[in-house]
């Protein structure tokens, strides 16, 4: 066929597309509402470079997330203890559940909050870390890294560093599992990159949910799932732009799937689902690692968008197989 004439996109009829039946009610019931709420939660962004219009405008988002997301409704979960502290110059929040599993005994969970890079700082941060706990029955070091307009990159992975740094001093890299989920999942794999070129031994496992690995947004599903998935209603440009501003978006340290991992990188559990947005950055990701030679394990739920169902038996399962592929790999 002349070069010419070849289609360029690939043209689509419109087409409804039923609620899916091979997933718990729960789950289902959640997929409904949440498309019937994105009415409600579409956002006027604002300029980047207005300072303090984005910082109004992320306290606002905070707030509602605070409000509306699960994972963040309860400002404290019976049988865990809170703290905030400061660790090598960052704020840290620390999650130590009272019964603690008897694999996870002496272990940690770094986690790197979501967010989209630019929101769930401060409480919601420190509610995440509490949700974790909960669920992994592990003790939880959550980075409330700084973040945009006022601290745009490195200053996010800059804080992860000089965390891990401090744990080493207590922990044993193999103590250690480090994770986070969407702009979370970047900091990670990014961090990960970066303490492996400092010369600075790697965690035990990598934990990567639904990671927004690829800032030049390349993959197929921000195409094909684009208005399917009812949590990342578009592209997240707008938060890109702020947080790393004027910077080659394809540096392995922004887009770690663009990274060298021939040269070594930890085991890594990667999640997603079928109506996730982000399903070609963790599928991207997965076989990137597996080609390299490094360890690494995809699951992916039937029908589940952008972080989970938020309601549901799939969502506790995720919970399972994170402790799972954890107690695999700790070790002494």
């Amino acid at each position: 066929m002349d070069e010419q004439a070849k289609p360029r996109t690939l043209k689509l009829p419109q087409r409804d597309v039923p609620w899916p039946a091979a997933i718990s009610d729960a789950a289902r019931e959640s997929l409904i509402a949440m498309e019937m709420n994105k009415a409600w939660v579409k956002f006027e962004y604002p300029d980047p470079k207005d300072k303090e219009a984005w910082r109004a405008f992320a306290q606002q988002v905070d707030a509602g997330l605070l409000v509306a997301q699960p994972m963040y409704a309860l400002a404290e979960r019976p049988g865990i203890r809170s703290e905030t502290v400061t660790m090598g110059g960052a704020r840290v929040h620390i999650s130590t559940p009272e019964n603690i599993r008897p694999a996870a005994e002496g272990r940690v969970y770094f986690e790197m909050h979501g967010g989209g890079l630019v929101f769930v700082s401060g409480e919601g941060c420190r509610r995440g870390s509490l949700f974790e706990a909960e669920r992994l029955g592990v003790r939880v070091v959550s980075v409330d890294y700084r973040m945009p307009p006022d601290h745009p990159y490195p200053a996010a992975l800059d804080d992860c560093m000089a965390v891990y740094r401090e744990l080493l001093k207590t922990c044993k890299p193999g103590q250690i599992v480090a994770g986070g989920q969407s702009g979370g999942g970047n900091l990670a794999a990014a961090f990960a990159l970066r303490a492996r070129d400092e010369g600075l031994p790697l965690p035990a496992a990598l934990v990567l949910l639904t990671p927004e690995v690829d800032l030049t947004e390349s993959g197929d599903t921000f195409h094909t799932l684009h208005g399917i998935d009812p949590v990342l209603l578009d592209k997240l440009t707008v938060q890109i732009q702020a947080y790393a501003p004027g910077q080659d978006l394809s540096h392995p340290y922004l887009s770690p799937l663009f990274g060298d991992f021939s040269r070594g990188f930890p085991p890594t559990f990667l999640q997603s689902g079928t109506r996730d947005m982000f399903l070609s950055n963790t599928v991207r990701m997965h076989r990137r690692l597996r080609k390299a030679g490094i360890e690494a394990e995809l699951n992916v739920w039937e029908a589940m968008p952008h972080g989970g169902f938020f309601a549901g038996p799939e969502d506790i399962e995720i919970g399972v197989e994170m402790c799972r592929f954890m107690d695999a790999h700790w070790h002494d």
